[in-house]
């Protein structure tokens, strides 16, 4: 465990003689590994000679045996003195040569033996001081505790000093030198914390820069191994906020919003309290399936073509859905488009994929449908699994078009005393605003999906707080938001269209701590258990409810003319906030 120590006094000083504990003295060994006499060299090259020489002579004489057809279990004398010699041998060698690997499992010391003394002396000294509690940043553990000091990242009177034994520093200086890889540590410690820990100072080190502002401390970093990141060094601490509630659908949503933008979160809020006042919003789900489009080439396109018109014949369809499915217990293929460039071929899958984004899912499924079609069209060449007709990461027309993940369109009618009090404006304005902002400023500037005041903060603050894929925001963003005047003039409709949410509640960055909880607040959290795939699509409805709240807002400022005000009052500090603690 490591600890951080404050005094109101005067720094604590390391003790000036430090005693290195030796592998050797924990042990009271000698490695094998060191200065061997001549003879003991000779015996080595004997027995290792014996040793390959019986295995040479045993498996031939086995050959032999078996292309005769001779019972194996028949020896002669040779070969009785054959397999002696071998047991001999290898017996000697493991005993020899194994010394020090039995030493590393059996009698390596633990940590907390480097350096005894040294902490003995610390801790001593330590208990002299009054330890007080002070402010401290946000989300960090600022608690005393009398846990006996390790090696540590100690913070006395502001100043870290960094404390390491003797073999971290080893390690340190082999990460430095090049000689150990940072990326084999986890692998090579089996403790991901101190690897990260071991990772960040070599990374000082080399770099000359302080790492200092970015914590360390307070993080499971077992949680996102061979998952989420790797070769941590710490993480960035990103607020999260509350806008709501939100009523969507006849339920009552908080929604948390991960931000540094100040006016975002007081924004939707107000977003949200319009809707409320006015008696909520509703959201429909018209699509749910993830793509995945790998391209594959022929020497000739007609050959393109036959493919083509294999895999959009209905009588195909089912034997390439079971094929597909068998990737997952929640794939299930929806259908295949498919797009000729020449003598190449783009396929286009969709399936379902339960309470998961499916990016995984979906790659498994096509590739079992590539592997099957090499069958019959063996002059297939596979160029990759993603052609970029998916599209994953990119604005693209086809997700604008035929949507993917999830397809959603929300709405909601506000009360005009409502727009008047709570939004500070007009319906008239609003409508007219809309239309020469969101679709004619859109259509002037060739927007992609991007008929919408700002979509893309609402989703990318939801995406973070709840673990999605931040990057999946550009898509996910696609929106059209519409705006009327209804009930002869006197209350608005507003409505957003969003044809491809990418969301899901399992997998990724939803399994961490904080994201979990993010999505605990939402209610939807993990899989579904009476209805796969029902959290990640009441998600996506969140999401789209949210984004509403959010259009339904800055377009209230943008036409009431509080924009810049608004941003004045919130978005700006005259604090430097790297200089605090």
């Amino acid at each position: 465990m490591e600890a951080r120590w404050r005094s109101s006094a005067k720094p604590v000083q390391a003790p000036k003689t430090t005693k290195t504990v030796s592998f050797e003295e924990v042990s009271g060994k000698a490695s094998s590994s060191e200065a061997l006499p001549l003879s003991l060299h000779l015996t080595n090259a004997v027995f290792f000679s014996l040793f390959f020489s019986v295995v040479y002579f045993l498996l031939s004489r086995w050959r032999e045996k078996i292309r005769t057809s001779t019972p194996l279990h028949l020896v002669n004398l040779s070969e009785i003195v054959a397999i002696f010699a071998f047991i001999a041998s290898f017996v000697y060698l493991l005993g020899f040569f194994g010394i020090d690997f039995v030493q590393s499992l059996i009698l390596r010391p633990s940590t907390d033996l480097w350096n005894s003394e040294d902490e003995e002396e610390n801790e001593a000294l330590l208990r002299k001081e009054d330890a007080r509690k002070i402010p401290c940043g946000q989300a960090l553990d600022c608690s005393v505790t009398s846990a006996p000091i390790i090696s540590a990242q100690k913070v006395v009177d502001e100043k870290p000093v960094k404390l390491t034994t003797e073999e971290d520093e080893e390690i340190i200086k082999a990460i430095v030198a090049g000689t150990t890889p940072s990326y084999s540590l986890e692998s090579k410690l089996g403790d991901c914390k101190r690897a990260a820990s071991i990772r960040r100072e070599a990374l000082g080190r080399i770099t000359g820069k302080s790492l200092s502002g970015l914590p360390l401390d307070g993080f499971d970093y077992e949680s996102i191994l061979g998952q989420c990141c790797e070769m941590p060094i710490g993480y960035v601490q990103i607020p999260v906020g509350i806008a709501g509630p939100l009523l969507l659908n006849g339920k009552e949503y908080s929604v948390p919003m991960a931000t540094t933008e100040g006016c975002l979160v007081a924004s939707t809020n107000r977003g949200c309290k319009a809707i409320h006042l006015s008696g909520g919003a509703s959201s429909v789900l018209l699509k749910d399936g993830m793509t995945r489009a790998p391209v594959v080439r022929f020497g000739t396109a007609k050959r393109a073509v036959d493919l083509k018109f294999y895999l959009e014949d209905p009588e195909n369809f089912e034997t390439l859905a079971v094929v597909f499915n068998r990737s997952s217990r929640f794939a299930r293929l929806q259908g295949i488009k498919c797009v000729i460039a020449g003598k190449n071929l783009y396929l286009r899958f969709t399936c379902s994929t339960g309470d998961a984004m499916g990016m995984n899912m979906v790659s498994k499924g096509v590739q079992n449908v590539l592997d099957f079609l090499q069958t019959d069209f063996p002059d297939m060449d596979v160029i990759g699994i993603s052609g970029n007709l998916c599209s994953d990461k990119k604005p693209a027309a086809v997700n604008w078009i035929e949507g993917r993940g999830k397809s959603v369109v929300c709405e909601a009618i506000i009360n005009g005393d409502v727009v008047r009090k709570v939004l500070k404006t007009s319906v008239e304005s609003l409508v007219e605003l809309n239309m020469l902002k969101n679709l004619t400023g859109s259509a002037m500037a060739g927007a992609l999906g991007g008929f919408n005041a700002h979509a893309s903060n609402i989703v990318s603050a939801v995406y973070i707080a709840t673990g999605q894929d931040p990057a999946q925001n550009i898509e996910s963003s696609h929106c059209i938001t519409m705006m009327e005047a209804v009930n002869e003039g006197n209350d608005l409709h507003i409505s957003v269209t969003m044809p491809s949410i990418e969301v899901g509640t399992v997998g990724g960055g939803t399994q961490l701590a904080s994201q979990s909880a993010c999505l605990n607040l939402l209610g939807v959290k993990g899989a579904s258990q009476e209805s796969p795939g029902a959290n990640s699509r009441r998600l996506a409805t969140i999401v789209a409810g949210a984004v509403l709240a959010g259009e339904l807002s800055l377009m209230s400022a943008l036409a009431a003319g509080q924009l810049v005000k608004s941003h004045m009052k919130y978005n700006r500090s005259s604090k430097d906030v790297s200089k605090t603690s």
